[in-house]
């Protein structure tokens, strides 16, 4: 079989390293690079902490760097309070050994879709934004793209930003609307699925004893992020939410979904809401109209589990 080539889209930032190891590791994955955009941490900082983990892991492939800003509006605010002021819940960290790819992000994503049509898998897991731009550059990607996975959105459950919205999309809402809206297969993990069950604090333990040298950093780097997920909870909890759609990638029978006409929203209260109807529950042609995508909302938790620290363990 193949490896899945991929596109990782990315914001660095805590579960962002765990996903990024996690794709990595995997034999079924073959990473073609990493674009960076802002979200968690500026997308300076962003792309500097991709060229870190990509040094930890001993892996030499293309990173860039991406939009800084949302499409609209002023310059977003961070969730430092969330993953540190680095980026990695304030660990030492060295700085990278190697040099960004000097091409925009949205620029990589074209050229690599030239390069491998009907190959690639864009894995987005921060803010939409250079997928946005690089739909903007090439019109024609939806047709040289194989499929879209985005971490983010909230279809039936609350969001984390708002009550209607989740982070990644409510930070950069017009370019999530111009991604849902393109043609292409687009699937949605969201909170519906993240949020569903956290994982265990020895969970990253055992990573750790997996693999010393990358599940150790997940371990030293998410201690920060599991004391703000923790606050008035009776025991510490995690959540990593970036790791779901590679873990689909490589295993897609661990996951059930809705699909939907999906529409997000742009509005001062409903910004980045993602409001799905599901496939034939109305005759509203405002609704028909919008694309169907595949919305996960469901999944086998201890299966997941077992994927990743196995994963962590080749």
């Amino acid at each position: 079989m193949s490896k899945h080539k991929i596109i990782l889209d990315t914001d660095p930032g805590i579960d962002d390293a765990m996903a990024i190891f996690f794709a990595f590791q995997h034999p079924d994955i073959d990473v073609l690079g990493l674009t960076t955009v802002y979200g968690n941490v500026p997308v300076a900082m962003a792309a500097q902490n991709a060229l870190r983990l990509c040094d930890l892991a001993e892996q030499d492939i293309p990173v860039t760097q991406g939009v800084a800003m949302p499409w609209v509006g002023p310059e977003s605010t961070y969730a430092h309070f969330v993953h540190g002021e680095n980026g990695f819940g304030d660990i030492p960290v060295e700085a990278p050994k190697r040099e960004l790819d000097p091409r925009p992000a949205a620029q990589f994503i074209v050229d690599m879709a030239r390069q491998y049509p009907g190959e690639i898998t864009l894995v987005a897991v921060g803010p939409l934004g250079n997928l946005a731009t690089a739909l903007h550059l090439e019109p024609n990607l939806p047709k040289l793209i194989k499929q879209v996975y985005i971490m983010g959105g909230a279809a039936f459950v609350k969001g984390n930003v708002t009550p209607l919205a989740e982070a990644n999309i409510w930070n950069d809402a017009h370019a999530a609307a111009k991604v849902f809206a393109a043609d292409w297969e687009l699937t949605m993990f969201g909170l519906d699925v993240t949020y569903d069950i956290p994982f265990e604090p020895d969970f990253v333990n055992i990573l750790a004893e997996a693999n010393p040298t990358l599940g150790s950093f997940v371990r030293d780097s998410s201690q920060f992020y599991m004391d703000f997920y923790s606050q008035g909870k009776d025991q510490r909890v995690c959540y990593f939410h970036d790791v779901f759609p590679l873990a689909y990638l490589v295993k897609p029978s661990l996951f059930t979904f809705t699909q939907g006409h999906a529409k997000v929203g742009l509005g001062e209260l409903d910004r980045g809401q993602t409001s799905l109807a599901p496939r034939g529950s109305t005759p509203s042609p405002i609704w028909l109209d919008a694309p169907l995508i595949n919305v996960a909302t469901g999944f086998d938790h201890m299966s997941l589990v077992e994927l990743l620290i196995d994963t962590y363990a080749l």
